[in-house]
């Protein structure tokens, strides 16, 4: 059996893309589909030595990003309609089939792509902390605002129908966390990995507010400072390096965390609520925004509910350890040290640190939409991109934003805000049927 042959018989005779491989073999597609102008060609038999020495989805996007695989074609359909099959191949149960084809020199693990990350010294420390945001955001500005457009907002939109804009829709957005913040003329706002400054810039040009935003990245505070000048609001925004956990001069009317809590780390997550907790103004809101886990069953047939939300709680307030799961590739090459939450974890920590949460919203359709766009930027300026940041980091967001992209649609990521209130003898200051529809 040749290599080609090989990756067609994962699919149980209904292969939906063609196939190619180093050895001159190829396998047509022999079923109509989405993914039949889509060509999966194995450049090299270095990328069956990744996928046998590192047998997970690890060692398939080493083989990607490294040029070992190439994708001809639309992402986006191949994930929808590969996965499955793939994942007996990421299982190791066709191994013996690979090695059989290319021999036992295949047994020897080659070195791992240039751009892997191999953050150093104890996670989530103030030192390791800093290496992970710089992995990350201090890629180039120029590179972000190909993939995000002009709007350079790099988290979910919120759309009124998939025919909006994506700048249509990030402008929803922020105005979507002002509305549920109830920022006014003349309170103070602290943005909470302010990334690019969206957030803080549209609250200060469109509510009055006083703005001060944190990051870790010096690009990304660069970059919104600039943003803010443009736009006419530098008197009311104060965009800094800092970590979250030295910010002293609050209290401030209202929070906003927007794509951070993320990288807090579940350990961190009662730390990190008691400092937004204790820089909020008693009635002060805060809104966290978030990318998250279903509750997950695979580790054990026959949980409860109520028994893993449990296990979440107990990870997060440091009883017991979180299990080995998630994403060895985009711990990695995306999102060194991220760790993703259940939503129902968060809410407990909130509650038990002092919060009353008042409303709960998912946005995980919104997200697909959002990626999409994003893939699409991304290919169509790919060369670009290549130009700027390299192949291999072109390659690794063009995996992983069109994966992300098919995650959130079939519920295997989810997204929401929380809207927190602090206490205040009792009024939320809220009123009784509140409407946070964006004005703009």
């Amino acid at each position: 059996m040749n290599v080609a042959s090989v990756v067609a018989s994962l699919f149980n005779g209904e292969l939906p893309f063609r196939v190619e491989a180093y050895d001159g073999s190829v396998a047509e597609p022999t079923v109509v589909s989405a993914a039949n102008s889509t060509t999966l060609t194995i450049r090299r038999r270095d990328a069956i030595t990744r996928v046998v020495t590192h047998p997970g989805e690890l060692g398939l996007a080493r083989a990607y990003v490294a040029g070992d695989i190439e994708i001809d074609g639309d992402l986006d359909p191949l994930f929808e309609l590969a996965t499955p099959p793939l994942h007996k191949l990421l299982s190791g149960r066709t191994l013996p089939s690979l090695i059989g084809e290319v021999g036992t020199a295949a047994m020897k693990p080659l070195a791992p792509p240039s751009i892997e990350a191999r953050p150093r010294g104890v996670m989530h420390s103030r030192a390791r902390d800093r290496q992970a945001v710089t992995h990350h955001y201090d890629v180039s500005n120029r590179f972000y605002e190909m993939v995000l457009g002009p709007s350079m907002t790099y988290s979910c939109a919120v759309f009124r129908t998939p025919d909006d804009t994506l700048e249509e829709a990030q402008t929803r957005k922020v105005d979507l966390v002002a509305r549920k913040l109830d920022l006014q003329p003349g309170t103070r706002l602290l943005d909470v990995g302010c990334g690019w400054g969206a957030m803080g810039i549209h609250a200060a040009k469109h509510y009055g507010v006083r703005v001060v935003g944190v990051t870790l990245s010096r690009a990304q505070r660069d970059y919104a400072t600039e943003a803010a000048r443009r736009a006419g609001v530098s008197d009311l925004v104060d965009f800094r390096i800092q970590d979250f956990r030295d910010v002293t001069d609050g209290p401030f009317d209202a929070v906003s965390s927007i794509g951070m809590s993320e990288h807090v780390g579940i350990k961190s997550l009662p730390k990190y609520t008691q400092i937004i907790f204790d820089l909020l103004k008693p009635g002060g809101r805060f809104l966290n925004h978030a990318i998250g886990k279903p509750v997950s069953f695979e580790e054990n047939p026959r949980p409860t509910r109520a028994s893993e939300f449990t296990r979440q709680v107990q990870i997060a307030l440091g009883l017991r350890g979180p299990s080995k799961t998630g994403s060895a590739f985009i711990n990695r090459y995306v999102f060194p040290d991220g760790e993703l939450h259940e939503v129902g974890t968060l809410v407990s920590i909130f509650q038990a640190h002092g919060f009353e949460v008042r409303d709960l919203e998912s946005l995980r359709e919104h997200y697909t939409i959002t990626l999409r766009h994003w893939v699409e930027n991304l290919t169509q300026r790919f060369d670009e991109a290549v130009e700027e940041v390299g192949v291999e980091r072109a390659r690794v967001w063009r995996l992983y934003m069109a994966g992300s992209a098919v995650a959130f649609r079939r519920h295997h990521l989810e997204i929401h805000q929380i809207l927190s209130v602090r206490p205040d003898g009792g009024r939320s200051g809220l009123p009784l049927r509140p409407d946070f529809e964006p004005l703009l």
